[in-house]
Formats: C-alpha cells, structure tokens, sequence
C-alpha cells in the first residue's frame, strides 16, 4: 500500500476584501502553508460586521469573533495585510495573475500606539462613513476600538491644513506623516479570491418609503449602530429629530428588495436583521410597541425558525403580513404614520409610530463598482463562479446574500477552490 501525500504549499493567493468572507478565506489557505495577500480597501479589516452591534446565531458583539481573527492573523507569517488598497488591474491566467495593486496613504505610521494625542490636537471633523454620517470623527481617527491594523488615520480631507500638521507636531513618536504618498504593488499570484462584500441598497432611491425626507426614518445599519456600545449614542437606541427614546417603532420589511424596480431578489438576513433589531428595543424599552411589515417572514434554519417563535410570544411586537405602500411625517410631531394592506384581513392600516426602520436589501459591492478582473455576473451583480475554468472565485456576500456563518461555510469552501489551482496548474 502506497502512503500518498499532500502536495506542497507552493504559489501564493491573493484575497480581495477584508470583510467576514475575506478573513476566513485567507486565515484557511494561510494556515494550512499558502502565502497570502488580503487587500482591504478600508483602513482596517471586519467589513459589515465590523458595524454591527450583535449577529446571529448567539447575538453576541461582532468583537467575540473578529478579535480571534485578528489573533489569528498576527500569528501567521504567510498572511500579508494590505488596508487602504485596491485592485487595480489583473492579467494572466488560472496558476499565474499579474496584479497591480494601489495602496493609498493612512498618513501614519507603524510607529503609532494609539495615544491620541492627533485626534485631540485635531480641530476639524469629518462625517463618519463607519457611522453612516450620524456623527463625525475628528480628522485623526481611530476606525473602532479594536481596528486592525491598530493605527490612527489622518482623514485625506484635512492634508494640507493647518490640522494636519497640529496631528504631527502632537505625536510624540513621529507616527505622522503627511508625505505618504500612494504606491503601487505588483504580484504574481496563482488564485485569486473576490470577497468584496455588500452595501446597503441606497434607500434615497425607494421614493415612496420616504428615506432621506422624514428624519425619524433610518435604514436597518443604521439602527446598527445606533444600538451598539461604540455608536453614535454610545448604544442609546433614540430618534433622530429630538433625541427622543420611541415608544413605538415599525419596521417595514422588503424595503427596496423582491420588487423589479430596485432590487428583484430576496437578501436571505433582512427579516432575521429586523427580527434581532426588535429584540434591542425590547431590551431598552420594555412597554415600547414594534409592529413589523412583511410579505413573507424568512426565517431559514431550526435556530432561526425558533427565535421567530419567540418573538411571536411578545405581546408588544405585533406581525402585520402586508406590504407598505407609503408613509407620511405628522408636521409637528415628527411622527411617522406607515400605511399597509393587511393582506390577511383586508384592511387598511395606517399606523403611527414614533421611528420607521428600513430593512434595505443587501446589494453586492461588485454589482455596482466594476471589478478589473475577466469575471462572470448574474443579472443582479452576484459573481458567477466558473469551477471548471479556476482561478478566480467569488466569495460569500460578493456570490450570494448569506448571513455570517453562510458566508464563512462558503468562504472555506472558496479557500480550497483557490488552493487547487494550485495545486492542479
């Protein structure tokens, strides 16, 4: 009987997108001998869920599992992080890609320890993309409180100011600097994974949900945010018009997906999302009334079909099966009134509540930023992966809507894709 062997760790893959996909794909391939290279073109990793204040399934904070990564990332030499950088161009094919890479300034160095001292010597704000614009950050930052890297950023806006050069003189340990400029890499690489992730459909374009025209309606991250530790309000769930805690709030289902207008498919995590969202109010306010309009609640999984049986038992979350129409702003109140069909009893409901939710589907990154790379799509923008052809792959959210244990299945799955054209090339 012959012992047959693993091939040997040879040739390197490259991973675009330091999302939840993008870790695991990289961490999987790096730790079983490949060399890697993830490029994240924030400045810092964690992608969406980075941004949340729980996830399912144990609803714990996004910090229980991304902290074990970052560990995870530090321990092994054959990982390389590039943040702050882009894809520019790819060539070649399946076992050897030419890849120019742009890697743009963070303005600081590897010298930083995350003192401060810029961000307190900084005068100017800018919005916080981290945040939704709810609240600006100063012009030296630090992304989140675990970031990785761990390293301030100097905001591009403010160089050339008087503030930038504030943030260098305040740095006791020369971490600052404003001459950075940005650099272009070239790699070979064999495979290639894309794990470029999602955004929130633009709910500004969804004219009769009233986003962007009423204050006290946000979007599902929004309320993200608003409920986590490190938010906008410290983890304080208020309304955006008067800092007011609702007393009642409505959550409108399908906002902008399974409609031909915006997007025609289904986004798989918005009813579980406002589901999970419910139970942040109810843990803040425990008499506020949350009444949820859906076409059909998708609760995919025994784990999930059972924490929807829980919320059903809550006497203040009421279910409302019809699909909303349109909504209004009451002039002095700031009250928001959500009409809807109830397509089981006819009627016609016209309900006020104090704050509106908007579970915004989720579009893939890739289907409205072109990727450079000879890749196939479907007609909504997912990657199109070709097993037969190899090389290049799509990986979770940038492939298919999947929540976060979905997204790390087929990432590992993605890892072994890329390592085999490797191996068979």
């Amino acid at each position: 009987m012959t012992e047959e062997k693993a091939a040997p760790a040879s040739g390197s893959i490259l991973v675009v997108g330091g999302g939840i996909s993008g870790l695991t794909t990289a961490l999987e391939a790096a730790e079983v001998g490949y060399e890697v290279f993830l490029v994240e073109k924030n400045p810092y990793l964690g992608g969406r869920v980075a941004q949340l204040n729980q996830y399912f399934p144990k609803l714990c904070p996004p910090t229980c599992g991304l902290e074990i990564n970052f560990k995870r990332i530090k321990d092994n030499p054959r990982l390389k992080v590039l943040t702050q950088a882009e894809v520019e161009t790819v060539d070649g094919s399946p076992g050897s890609y030419n890849v120019a890479i742009k890697v743009n300034p963070r303005y600081v160095n590897e010298n930083c320890t995350c003192c401060g001292d810029c961000a307190d010597a900084c005068q100017s704000e800018v919005d916080s993309d981290y945040d939704f614009g709810m609240c600006k950050v100063k012009g030296a930052y630090l992304p989140f409180e675990m970031a990785f890297p761990h390293r301030y950023v100097i905001a591009p806006e403010i160089i050339g100011t008087d503030d930038a050069q504030r943030a260098k003189d305040a740095c006791k340990y020369d971490a600052v600097d404003l001459t950075m400029e940005a650099k272009t890499l070239n790699l070979n690489v064999g495979s290639i994974v894309w794990a470029t992730g999602w955004q929130p459909y633009d709910a500004t374009k969804i004219d009769n949900l009233g986003f962007g025209q009423h204050e006290n309606i946000i979007t599902n991250m929004m309320m993200e945010r608003l409920a986590a530790p490190n938010g906008p309000t410290k983890g304080k769930i208020l309304r955006p018009s008067d800092d007011k805690e609702p007393a009642s709030v409505g959550f409108v289902q399908c906002a902008g997906s399974r409609d031909e207008n915006y997007l025609p498919y289904c986004s798989y995590i918005c009813c579980m999302a406002s589901l999970k969202q419910a139970t942040y109010i109810r843990e803040r306010f425990p008499d506020a009334k949350i009444y949820v309009f859906y076409i059909d609640l998708r609760t995919p999984g025994y784990r999930y079909e059972k924490f929807y049986e829980k919320i059903k038992e809550d006497e203040n979350i009421f279910l409302i099966k019809g699909k909303v129409a349109e909504v209004s702003e009451d002039p002095s109140s700031k009250n928001i009134t959500v009409v809807a069909e109830n397509a089981v009893t006819g009627e016609k409901i016209h309900q006020e509540v104090e704050m509106a939710v908007l579970a915004t589907g989720m579009q893939p990154t890739a289907g409205t930023d072109k990727l450079p790379a000879d890749l196939k799509f479907n007609e909504d923008g997912f990657i199109l992966n070709d097993y037969d052809a190899g090389g290049m792959f799509g990986a979770g959210c940038a492939y298919k809507p999947a929540d976060v244990v979905s997204s790390n299945q087929n990432a590992t799955g993605m890892a072994l894709k890329a390592i085999q054209t490797l191996v068979n090339r």
